[in-house]
Order: structure tokens, then sequence, then C-alpha cells
């Protein structure tokens, strides 16, 4: 079989937005890049300092993602050589490790020419994920509502969204199993009603496109944010101040260290701007939600 050289471009996500504990997920105008190339051997290079500490060969979470799903369809995956360009904070709650599954699902898609329907990838990289929230995103693009139980995945795809996203990014790494470590093993029950019915609205209110209800039931969680927030600094005043200043509603992106702010589309430079004199410990990064999930292209020569 001739080899074509291909590139596979992947979005970053946020998950959870408050209520919607590993169901909700977001995708966002950040991408990791990966341009394949034929070789005898697995290589695996980023071009981006902050990456480069992670494996260059086939202990990748990128390749042994590609490996499981040809093993799962009773295939030899062949060998190729992996230039990454990205521009997804590593490790900051961004859904980094989900776009490299989801470049594994698509990678082996493309090598082996497997033709996996979408809702199939969205599956495996739903059970190599461990929750669909982030992978959901990453594969489809727009807002994703999910639910996985193990053994029935049922997702609800908002292709367009349509605000401005301010990414606050603090400069430590805050790993999601130390994150998980900070929640209870229960729930009191009043308070996970009280959750649940926050989630159904904050749901709802983004397949509306009422993102000023989203915004002020994203605040109203109670399943993770209570124990988690103590991890990041001046995060009540950050809300207010977003309040004061006319935001939708602020929530940690995933499990964590960056805070995610939604606001009205063509605001979020004013805010921003206020944000970055206020709270000099983040870093304030501007992007927006990606209509576009994964997509690959053949490389032209």
């Amino acid at each position: 079989m001739k080899w074509n050289d291909f590139t596979v471009t992947v979005p970053a996500s946020t998950a959870n937005l408050g209520p919607g504990f590993d169901s909700i997920g977001l995708a966002l105008d950040l991408h990791m890049t990966i341009h394949v190339s034929e070789n005898p051997v697995w290589i695996v290079e980023y071009a981006d300092e902050e990456y480069r500490h992670l494996p260059s060969s086939s202990d990748n979470l990128i390749v042994q993602t590609a490996k499981k799903v040809a093993q799962k369809y009773g295939e030899q995956l062949p060998s190729a050589k992996l230039l990454i360009e990205t521009d997804i904070p590593l490790g900051r709650g961004l859904g980094s490790s989900a776009s490299a599954i989801a470049g594994g699902i698509e990678l082996a898609d493309c090598l082996l020419g497997l033709k996996i329907p979408m809702q199939e990838k969205v599956r495996i990289g739903t059970e190599m994920e461990g929750h669909p929230d982030n992978i959901s995103a990453s594969l489809l693009g727009g807002a994703t509502i999910s639910y996985a139980n193990g053994e029935e995945l049922a997702v609800v795809h908002v292709p367009k969204v349509d605000i401005g996203i301010i990414i606050l990014v603090p400069q430590e790494v805050f790993l999601t199993s130390e994150s998980r470590g900070l929640l209870p093993e229960k729930l009191d029950y009043k308070e996970a009603v009280s959750s649940s019915a926050a989630a159904n609205v904050v749901s709802a209110a983004i397949a509306g496109g009422d993102w000023q209800t989203a915004g002020r039931m994203m605040e109203k969680d109670e399943f993770h944010e209570p124990y988690r927030k103590a991890k990041f600094p001046g995060f009540d005043e950050i809300r207010s101040v977003c309040r004061k200043a006319g935001a939708y509603g602020v929530a940690i992106s995933g499990a964590g260290p960056s805070l995610f702010v939604v606001t009205e589309k063509g605001k979020e430079h004013r805010l921003s701007q206020i944000l970055n004199k206020q709270f000099t410990h983040y870093e304030c990064l501007l992007t927006k939600p990606s209509e576009s999930g994964i997509k690959s292209v053949q490389t032209v020569l």
C-alpha cells in the first residue's frame, strides 16, 4: 500500500462547566497538530518545549492509544514518525490527555483505513479516558452533554456555541489524580439533588444558547467545586470581579488548575485586561469554542 503523509488536528477542551461533572464538555480553539510521516520505527517529537519530557517512542500515549485501537480491530499498526505542534497548555485542565487519546484513535483510523464511525470513536475514547466529557468535545467539536456507565453511551451534540472565553492559567501543574483525591466518597442527598438540577439547567441553556442562565447555573455546583476551590488563589475574588464586569460565569476547568470564564462574545478582551491587572498569579488565555472537532488531511507535497 502506498504511503501518504497526513496531519491530524485535535481541539483542546474544558470539562464539567460547573455541575456537569464528567458529563459536559466544550471544545476550545486551541489545538494539537500531529504531522504523520513514514518511518521504520516509532518516533514522537514535540515542537513545544513544555511537552518534550513526554515519551518519544512507542510508549507515548498517542501511539499506545493507536495500538489499542488496532488491536481492537485485529490489525497490525505500521510505525510512523509523529511531529507534534500544540498550543494546549499541558496539565492545566484543558484536556491535553483527551486530545492525545483522540489523536491516537484518529491516527489508527487513518493508518489502517478503518473508517470508524464517530460514535464508535467517542465510545472507544470514553473507555480509555474513563469519562466522556473531554473526549467527546475533542472528537465532535462544539459542546457535548454525555452519559456513560461502562455499557451505555449517549451524547447530545451542540455544534455551535457563540461565546467569549478566558482561561485563567496558573503556573502550577495540577494532576487530575491529585484533584480527584480531594473529592468525598459520598455526597449529601440534598446537595446531589441541587447540583443535578443545576446541571440539567446548564445543559438545557447551552442547547438553547442561553448563556446568561448557563453561566449563572455553572456557579451552583456542589459536586466538586467546594472541595477543590481552595487550590485556586483568589477564587472567590475572581468570581466576584467577573460578575461585576458582566461575565456570564466562572468555573473550574476540568479538574483544574485553570479557571474557565465565559462572557458575551466581544467582551472577553476588556475583561482579560481587568483580570491581568488584578490577578498576576494567572495568565489570561483568550480563546473561543471550536466548532470543528478532530480532523485529518493528507499532506500536499
